[in-house]
């Protein structure tokens, strides 16, 4: 666990808290809708982050950060992968299907 949403390096926090360059993230609209400028816009999502996390999600974001995958829907899952070259994914567990016979053929 980490002790500022900005240490966790599968958030956005950095971005669109303190205004870090990516070419990852485009600004959701509901973030614009935060204020009036850039600035503003940052201002109001650290406010957001004023408040507790509640134990499920803690509880998810805890198990993320031990496997070592990113936190979100399959679709932000996928597109992370994609962009990143890099597994955020947990993958099947045991041997693949069929691997004794592919062995065996060899």
């Amino acid at each position: 666990m980490v002790n500022e949403p900005s240490e966790y390096s599968w958030s956005s926090y950095q971005i669109n808290a303190l205004g870090k360059e990516s070419t990852l993230c485009s600004p959701h609209r509901l973030y614009l809708a935060l204020g009036l400028d850039k600035k503003a816009c940052e201002i109001a999502y650290r406010g957001l982050f004023k408040a507790q996390v509640g134990d499920k999600l803690l509880e998810d974001i805890r198990q993320s950060v031990n496997k070592g995958i990113a936190l979100g829907n399959e679709r932000f899952k996928e597109d992370i992968e994609r962009l990143t070259a890099r597994r955020v994914t947990v993958g099947k567990r045991g041997r693949p299907q069929g691997w004794r016979k592919l062995k065996d053929e060899v």
